[in-house]
């Protein structure tokens, strides 16, 4: 399935289910936002990477704007809908100060592996620890899949666009496993790392001295 949609090229990666909270502020996104706002028309947000506008991106429905300051800068809230390919050059419509895209849709295969769910959260909670910060999730542990939880896996914006590449929730899932494999014992060695320079050479309680 193919349309011709508005797009909004950001450098970040929205995925399908997200809510994503924007502030605009250029006078040709102000005019997309409020033309949604009248037609219930979403929008495309492709991913920026290295300053070229990435083929694939998420389309985002308007879900309200909460608010338009003096200056007709908007704060607006967004919810991610399905994934699309760009099927040609971004191009201005008729009478209009933002660019549009043709594209196509991509399907998807959403099932996945509870079990394998199950461990990739725990696994991004010891990451959590680990940094001692804390984020909580959207939903309820039970309801969590891969787009639910790759803002919180630590993923740079290029592993969170590879993300969106995957066209099955396995896929996803492989890939977030591989990543916390990678991810957490570096966090741990550098926890260790953190630690040992505290110490700044001082003695510690129970070593034996010379």
């Amino acid at each position: 399935m193919s349309a011709f949609i508005p797009v909004f090229p950001l450098g970040l990666v929205v995925y399908p289910g997200e809510e994503l909270h924007l502030h605009i502020f250029e006078p040709r996104y102000r005019q997309l936002i409020q033309d949604c706002a009248d037609t219930g028309a979403p929008f495309g947000i492709p991913t920026v990477l290295d300053k070229q506008v990435t083929e694939l991106g998420t389309l985002v429905r308007l879900r309200e704007i909460r608010e338009i300051h003096d200056n007709g800068e908007m704060d607006i809230v967004t919810d991610g809908i399905k994934v699309f390919q760009l099927a040609g050059p971004l191009r201005l419509p008729p009478a209009k100060l933002y660019s549009g895209a043709p594209v196509e849709y991509l399907a998807d295969h959403p099932a996945g592996n509870r079990q394998v769910m199950r461990e990739i959260i725990q696994g991004i909670k010891e990451l959590h620890a680990t940094l001692q910060i804390q984020k909580k999730f959207a939903k309820k542990d039970a309801l969590l899949w891969s787009y639910d939880v790759a803002h919180h896996a630590g993923l740079s914006l290029r592993e969170e666009y590879h993300l969106l590449t995957l066209r099955s929730e396995r896929e996803r899932q492989a890939f977030l496993q591989r990543h916390l494999q990678k991810i957490l014992p570096l966090a741990q060695e550098m926890e260790k790392l953190k630690e040992r320079v505290k110490l700044n050479g001082h003695f510690i309680p129970g070593a034996a001295e010379f």
